[in-house]
């Protein structure tokens, strides 16, 4: 049984919650992070030295970092629809699963922060405003993927990159300002919420 270390909150923790369901694989979920069991704790370090969720369990096997944790549940369970094996077709996956890490994700950390958590540490009004202009740029371009794709962000097909895209397009309508229309991204968005791992794991955890 897998062992999924992190709390349901976290986006990072959602998108293996997400791809376990689209594999069907059955786990066990375990709240660490802030209001749970705190991951600075020993044992916990001991499977993370970075003290970050989400950390998976399979056996002995321990690997963090939520990305990775996708790719390695795909090529265990024989997951080819969702992480291809052609070279040419995984390397779009991994390209946009690369972008939203480096890219995506840290464009709207700081907005998020401050309009969402209301971190009083995330109150400069000018760092708010770069980081929605970030943001945005980063959906716009991703806007323009989906209309040439045919449908999902690495191509027509379902990937692990819609996994961790969707969560964060998710997160951009949940978040409180004014959105530029994205046509696109918002049929996306649509058809990602029809799917039942996004209806279990998708929507919570925003606040």
């Amino acid at each position: 049984m897998l062992r999924i270390l992190g709390k349901r909150s976290s986006i990072n923790v959602r998108k293996v919650l997400w791809a376990c369901v689209e594999l069907e694989l059955p786990f066990v979920q375990e709240d660490w992070g802030s209001g749970f069991r705190d991951p600075q704790e020993p044992a916990f370090v001991a499977l993370n030295p970075n003290a970050t969720i989400p950390v998976l369990r399979d056996g002995d096997f321990v690997l963090w970092e939520s990305n990775s944790i996708l790719r390695y549940l795909a090529n265990r369970h024989d997951g080819h629809t969702l992480y291809p094996s052609g070279p040419q077709a995984r390397a779009r996956v991994d390209q946009w699963l690369d972008w939203q890490a480096t890219e995506l994700n840290p464009s709207w950390r700081y907005a998020f922060l401050h309009l969402v958590r209301r971190s009083a540490a995330h109150a400069d009004t000018a760092q708010v405003a770069a980081s929605l202009q970030a943001w945005s740029r980063c959906m716009r371009i991703l806007d323009t993927q989906l209309e040439r794709s045919g449908g999902h962000v690495a191509g027509p097909d379902f990937s692990l990159a819609d996994i961790a895209v969707g969560l964060s397009v998710n997160r951009w309508y949940e978040t409180p300002f004014a959105h530029p229309a994205l046509p696109a991204v918002a049929a996306y968005h649509a058809r990602l919420r029809l799917r039942p791992g996004f209806l279990a794991h998708g929507c919570n955890g925003t606040p």
